[in-house]
């Protein structure tokens, strides 16, 4: 969390953990802490935890029915069913109760396929293109003699939810990726890489030891491989199957990336958390383990750490299509560290319901109705942040859809073009070299703006390659699609470092009143003032014209536009770090004085869940 800034530069934020055991997870420990939030029946003014404040009442949790009935609405997904056959974890204790298969598949025959895949984790829906193609996941089939039987049924009912009939795509992921033990030792490496003392030591040798740690090596391969799956799913409209051996860990980074590839929704702040939702939380990625909440390394990756650091990768190259910020990626990794909540706490959606129900049982709590107790939700970012520094989520970059505009009466639409914006926005092609500083003319230091690392060996193309290759450089020779599809730039001079992620806790990497954050703080004044111009236009002619000040709605941004008369200038907290290490004045009012912060420091202001609704 942004106030929980570790004493020396380190990765891991200071966190509540549950004792280790050897045979099960006691959660007794931790849910005590949350007793207070917890009780009364989990309701905070009226509202139950993780439905209010911060926009988690927008967030789909998928674990109900309709909610995945309305994503295959939302999708367009025809030829899908919403399967029930899982309702009190029956089948398979790591799926969620509810989840999507093709219409032709029969209940019963969900039931005897079931065992033969590897934790009975069958095939389930993910995403549908609109072009009918659809993305699929499972696990591998451990009944070699049922295999090729199972696979055949599955997939002619596959074929049968397109629309034409078209074929099926399996990729086997365990085959084409890096495993979780290879990305775990790249993080290492990394880690002791970015907190390394003394820092000069490491200076010359850098960009040397970062290549050797091959974690932007793995961030470039998950990339390319989720790059190659929309060309499969838009171009030649096939419906992909993404296969692993347990279907829990390197498909949720593939399924989610290839979604926030192929589906603006996906890149809203709502979008992104219902996919983690979607095929992070209610899929089974085992978050207890891969965590390493209980310490037992033996299990630990940072599996969810690679996907946010393949999303801030196409955050940097387009941001004018993601509503969100990099600070608030950031976030979310920091949450990952925070045993308070039930969104990152468990290896399973049954794993959260048996841990609180026996926790409740053994508190003669009466649960009612209700599957267990209901565990305070990440996306209710009211309990940790206020609003202004929720603002920092958002990126002001961002280019949402038109806005209608009341003007003589009539109501035109102010869209801006993507002739004018989007070659800019999304990065220079790579052909310009002005502004690229290449290896020959500049070695980049630690804190420079471009970290590069060698672009892969070309590996030898049958058709289909030269068909992905030609696709992508369609692609990438016309501007960017900000609410349509967006690839990735895979040369080695556009994968950078997540500095702000791995950099943060680094005193000597930080610029002070440099790096990114000031070009950020320059364009939230301007995007924040286009906003109250815009606002300014869409009232009716001759009608009142917002007044100006405080009346006003508050700002989606952190940094807003002053009056005329206000002093320009740079803030003088602001460092390339920014907001998670600031320098300068350290005493300020800021994102330090949340409700989490001050629960963690042992202020006693969660006493009652009244206390806490009026908090904020």
């Amino acid at each position: 969390m942004f106030s929980l800034k570790p004493p020396r530069p380190t990765f891991r934020s200071y966190l509540l953990p549950p004792p280790q055991t050897d045979d099960k997870i006691n959660s007794e420990p931790k849910i005590k802490k949350l007793e207070p939030v917890l009780l009364p029946a989990s309701k905070a003014n009226g509202a139950p935890l993780g439905a209010g404040g911060g926009g988690s009442q927008k967030t789909p949790l998928f674990e109900t029915y309709s909610d995945w009935d309305r994503e295959v609405k939302r999708t367009g997904a025809s030829g899908w069913r919403v399967c029930s056959i899982n309702e009190g974890y029956m089948i398979s204790t790591c799926l969620p109760e509810y989840f999507v298969v093709p219409s032709s598949l029969a209940d019963q025959d969900l039931k005897v396929f079931s065992h033969s895949f590897v934790g009975r984790r069958m095939p389930f829906w993910c995403w549908s293109h609109s072009n009918g193609s659809a993305l699929v996941r499972t696990a591998l089939i451990r009944d070699v003699l049922q295999q090729r039987k199972i696979e055949q049924r599955i997939c002619n009912a596959i074929t049968k939810s397109h629309p034409q009939r078209n074929d099926v795509y399996k990729s086997d992921l365990d085959k084409t990726l890096p495993n979780i033990q290879d990305i775990q030792v790249a993080f290492v490496k990394l880690k002791q890489l970015c907190v390394n003392e003394p820092f000069e030591e490491t200076e010359e040798k850098w960009l040397s030891s970062l290549e050797n740690t091959r974690w932007l090596e793995y961030v470039r391969a998950f990339l390319k491989h989720a790059a190659e799956l929309v060309y499969v799913l838009e171009s030649k409209r096939l419906s992909v199957v993404l296969q692993e051996e347990e279907g829990r860990d390197l498909s949720c980074i593939i399924a989610s990336l290839v979604q926030v590839m192929l589906d603006p929704y996906f890149r809203t702040i709502t979008g992104f958390q219902s996919l983690i939702q979607k095929e992070w939380v209610m899929a089974g990625y085992p978050f207890l383990d891969r965590c390493n909440h209980l310490k037992r390394s033996e299990k630990e990756a940072p599996v969810f750490l690679l996907f946010l650091d393949t999303t801030w990768q196409l955050l940097e190259q387009c941001p004018a299509a993601f509503e969100f910020s990099e600070t608030y990626l950031a976030v979310l990794h920091d949450s990952t560290r925070v045993a308070l909540f039930g969104t990152f706490l468990f290896n399973s959606p049954h794993q959260r319901v048996q841990q609180s129900t026996e926790f409740a049982i053994s508190k003669n709590i009466q649960l009612g109705d209700e599957k267990g107790l209901k565990f305070p939700s990440v996306w209710d970012w009211s309990l940790q942040f206020t609003p202004k520094d929720r603002t920092l989520f958002h990126n002001p970059f961002y280019i949402g859809k038109s806005t209608p505009c009341v003007q003589n009466g009539s109501v035109k639409s102010f869209k801006r073009t993507k002739k004018s914006y989007s070659s800019t926005l999304r990065g220079m092609p790579a052909s310009l070299k002005n502004g690229i500083i290449s290896e020959e003319e500049l070695r980049p230091r630690r804190n420079s703006l471009i970290l590069q690392v060698k672009p892969a060996p070309l590996e030898t193309r049958d058709s289909q390659d030269w068909g992905a290759e030609r696709f992508f450089q369609e692609r990438a020779s016309r501007p960017a699609d900000l609410h349509g599809t967006i690839l990735p730039h895979l040369s080695g001079a556009h994968i950078k470092l997540w500095k702000l992620c791995y950099f943060r806790w680094v005193p000597e990497a930080q610029i002070q009143h440099g790096g990114f954050i000031t070009a950020f703080h320059k364009l939230s004044l301007l995007a924040d003032e286009v906003d109250v111009l815009s606002r300014a236009l869409r009232q009716p002619r001759g009608g009142p014209m917002p007044a100006p000040g405080p009346e006003l709605a508050p700002s989606r941004l952190y940094f807003c536009a002053g009056g005329p008369h206000d002093a320009p200038g740079t803030p003088d907290f602001l460092s390339s770090s920014f907001p998670f290490s600031p320098v300068g004045n350290l005493c300020r009012r800021s994102i330090s004085g949340t409700p989490l912060s001050k629960f963690l420091s042992g202020a006693k202001i969660w006493l009652s869940t009244e206390t806490l609704a009026n908090e904020d």
